[in-house]
């Protein structure tokens, strides 16, 4: 891989340092910096180096199209990465860091032509563009041809053959200026690799979320890898339907019944055993522990109760499994674990993972990642993963990305 400390000669150079600084905000508000303090050893590299740095990024999404300018406005103000400028600062103290408001022409080549070395210039969200989710020629060129180097260090936008992403390194590589791939990437890279080739054993994943659907890629390719694979929240009910097991009010993929069938024929998926049932998620008035074991050929959950976590009985079987691994990969809660009432399938596992010291263990992001850190567990895995769809992706596609197969 091309990858940052190959780089040499920065020393005055201007380099784009795609980051990550998708973050989410409350407000105006950074909620969570973690992105930002990712992004940090790659910057202070190319700082040290003697470097100048313009660093773009997006942050939530411009619906172009689809809506009218005032709607496209408000979107705008919602997405303003400005927001971001008072954190970054603070993480770069000493070093000076300005804002462009212009995400494109003369203006912000102007912008960039007046950083001196080891300043930073932040860019508007780059979506604010409308030519950036679709790879648009003429503003990939517009953006390379105001600097020397470019470095991708945003997993989380890795999947994505965008302009800021794909772009502008492949316009640079036709000129045979240099691309890279930060620290954060490369390490991406290297910890999702062990997931991808899963030559350890018992390789055990875990797998949960809402929709089957959203996941038929990343299940066919783990069932070619993995030795079991366990299955948790909403994606669990349209596995019970599939196999005869009543559901209530629970959401089911009825269109997925036939691929669940197929998958579970394989021997490698593991079913809760038991669900945590309620008759409301925000204000229950009745919970209750319910059977859901294909073994015991169990009715399952009553009409007009939905599954909402994995039973204590579950946790015991995922608990037995997961201790034997020694390779493990986690995307997507087993619960509504945001509920206390409906956390424990959720805690449970991120417990049995972390007390396995054996296993190398990488959460794919997301709201895993969410959980793990909220429960306190976060720093306790092997890796946590920046970006939940890139991960996926990568696993789906034998390790291959867009933002990593361009810089080569």
């Amino acid at each position: 891989m091309n990858t940052i400390d190959k780089l040499t000669d920065l020393k005055g150079k201007k380099v784009l340092v795609r980051v990550d600084f998708n973050v989410p905000l409350k407000g105006s508000e950074v909620r969570d910096d973690n992105r930002i303090v990712q992004a940090l050893p790659t910057l202070r590299k190319l700082l040290k180096e003697g470097a100048s740095l313009v660093l773009m990024s997006h942050l939530g999404k411009i619906k172009w199209g689809k809506v009218d300018d005032v709607e496209i406005e408000k979107q705008k103000a919602k997405n303003n990465l400005e927001y971001v400028l008072p954190v970054l600062k603070k993480h770069l103290e000493g070093v000076n860091v300005y804002f462009s408001p212009e995400t494109s022409g003369e203006k912000l080549a102007e912008h960039i032509k007046a950083l001196k070395e080891g300043e930073v210039l932040l860019v508007q969200n780059t979506r604010y563009e409308k030519g950036e989710s679709k790879n648009n020629r003429e503003l990939a060129e517009d953006w390379a041809k105001n600097v020397d180097c470019f470095v991708m260090d945003a997993f989380g936008s890795a999947h994505r053959a965008h302009a800021s992403t794909y772009g502008v390194p492949e316009v640079l590589k036709e000129e045979g200026k240099p691309v890279a791939l930060g620290y954060l990437m490369e390490k991406e890279v290297e910890n999702l690799g062990a997931c991808v080739k899963g030559s350890d054993h018992p390789y055990v994943a875990i797998l949960a979320g809402l929709k089957v659907s959203d996941k038929i890629k990343v299940i066919d390719s783990l069932l070619n890898k993995c030795d079991k694979i366990l299955i948790g929240g909403a994606m669990a009910f349209t596995f019970y339907k599939a196999m005869g097991i009543q559901t209530g009010n629970s959401i089911v993929e009825d269109d997925q019944l036939d691929y669940a069938r197929k998958c579970y024929a394989s021997g490698k998926i593991v079913l809760p055993i038991d669900t945590v049932c309620a008759d409301n998620l925000e204000n229950p008035t009745k919970i209750e522990t319910v059977e859901t074991n294909l073994d015991k050929h169990s009715e399952g959950i009553p009409a007009g109760l939905l599954g909402l976590d994995i039973g204590p009985k579950s946790c015991a079987l995922f608990d037995d499994i997961i201790r034997s691994a020694k390779l493990i990969f986690w995307n997507g809660p087993v619960g509504v674990f945001e509920n206390e009432a409906f956390s424990n399938g959720t805690k449970s596992v991120c417990k049995s993972i972390v007390a396995n010291t054996n296993a190398f263990s990488v959460i794919g992001g997301g709201d895993s990642a969410a959980a793990a850190k909220e429960f306190g567990y976060a720093k306790e895995f092997s890796h946590v993963s920046t970006g939940g769809g890139a991960s996926l992706e990568m696993i789906e596609n034998d390790g291959h990305l867009p933002g990593i197969d361009i810089i080569g």
